[in-house]
């Protein structure tokens, strides 16, 4: 009798364990790539947060001061020197007005800042200064 050529084979091994996720060099790359994207967003983000701060601490702080323009006056003084320097903040009546129209939505005249530092000084430029520190705009070049 002939003897089968299955008699023949080897056994068949079976193959080593696999690692649980074999990482190619692309794989490692793209890993590292999303890795430094997250984190720069994340960078970006905070970094946007905190420069937004002061205008955050001015609207907390024109709650307080609702009753008394001039402080809110001052609070707007201190937002535009905390943006744009000392320079800016410390103008002539005319070209702080001009500042002030620039930086907000609201329309103030010089008269209306005069009046502020009137002994008796009314409380009708209220809702114009608290306006005006809500739509206070942060990111503007006034050097152009």
């Amino acid at each position: 009798m002939t003897p089968s050529p299955l008699d023949a084979l080897n056994d068949v091994l079976p193959p080593e364990q696999v690692a649980w996720w074999p990482l190619s060099l692309p794989m490692w790359a793209l890993i590292l790539f999303c890795s430094a994207l997250i984190l720069g967003l994340a960078i970006i983000t905070y970094r946007r947060w905190q420069f937004g701060a002061a205008k955050r601490e001015a609207i907390a702080l024109s709650a307080q001061y609702q009753a008394d323009p001039l402080a809110l006056h001052g609070v707007l003084k201190r937002l535009t020197k905390h943006y744009y320097g000392n320079n800016m903040a410390a103008q002539s009546s005319a070209t702080w007005c001009k500042t002030l129209n620039q930086l907000t939505k609201a329309n103030f005249q010089e008269q209306d800042i005069v009046s502020l530092y009137n002994p008796n000084s009314s409380s009708e430029l209220l809702p114009k200064l608290l306006e005006a520190i809500k739509t206070y705009k942060i990111k503007e070049r006034l050097d152009v």
